[in-house]
């Protein structure tokens, strides 16, 4: 199966999108609600917990994981790629979110991007990282939304609040620089408030969801890797693992996945299967 996992519930909206582009193969998704937010931890645990996470998803017979969790590929992947997997599992690989991203802003022809992504990913600068090393000349401006996730999580999209968060945020954004073309929503929860985001940036600035964004990047990796897409097996299933309650897994499920979801809750204390 293909490994898929987040700390908590935004990863599903990446594989909402990944599935609806390779809806053949199978698919293994693990949530570490148990142990979210990754964005107030240290780099340190964030590493240990997105590794441990990725070995259990190994263990359960993934061939490939992809990390659907900008916060855990801009603290643990760089680290896990290079000196996690050739030591420990060399013919296994973990993909991220950012560069898929990054590249896709880049081939656009973008000059002039407005990253909006949590604190911690703002702070760790992975995403002005990415995009200048792949075009120097591109203006990158980052702007923090440390209030979005909980309004999101607590069912609130609808919120008349909301919109006005949403302003505020894309206001400060939009101070930072002037002639911003586009704005990525940099953290995977955001694509629940994408009609919200589009109707206050104004038609003449595009905005970007990770999740299609991501698959189709994905689509193209295992076109050129067929030695990895050979193991990935085809029946269609898709199941669902937690670190936390499954009820309430479940029920959130349904708003970012969009379809009614029965999780399985599992340890990842030990690799018992």
């Amino acid at each position: 199966m293909i490994g898929v996992f987040d700390s908590g519930f935004g990863g599903l909206t990446v594989l909402k999108s990944i599935v609806s582009v390779m809806p053949d193969y199978d698919y293994l998704y693990l949530g570490d609600n148990a142990r979210v937010p990754y964005g107030t931890r240290s780099q340190r645990m964030v590493y240990e917990f997105t590794k441990q996470a990725v070995e259990y998803l190994f263990h359960r017979g993934c061939p490939l994981v992809i990390i659907a969790c900008n916060t855990a590929s801009a603290r643990a992947l760089r680290k896990i790629q290079q000196e996690f997997l050739p030591e420990a599992y060399p013919d296994r690989r973990v993909l991220g979110v950012i560069r898929p991203s990054a590249e896709e802003i880049v081939e656009k022809g973008m000059r002039s991007i407005g990253i909006l992504a949590t604190e911690g990913v703002v702070a760790s600068g992975i995403y002005v990282e990415e995009i200048t090393s792949l075009a120097p000349d591109i203006r990158v401006y980052q702007q923090a939304c440390p209030l979005l996730v909980p309004i999101i999580e607590a069912g609130e999209a609808e919120w008349e609040g909301t919109d006005m968060i949403i302003s505020k945020y894309l206001r400060e954004l939009f101070n930072k620089g002037r002639g911003i073309e586009a704005i990525l929503l940099a953290c995977t929860h955001y694509p629940i408030l994408h009609e919200q985001f589009v109707r206050q940036a104004g038609s003449s600035v595009a905005v970007l969801d990770q999740g299609p964004i991501v698959a189709d990047k994905f689509k193209e990796y295992l076109a050129r890797h067929s030695d990895i897409e050979d193991r990935i097996s085809r029946n269609q299933t898709r199941c669902f693992l937690t670190t936390d309650t499954s009820e309430r897994f479940d029920r959130l499920a349904l708003v970012f996945y969009g379809e009614p979801v029965t999780a399985q809750l599992v340890s990842l204390d030990s690799l018992c299967l």
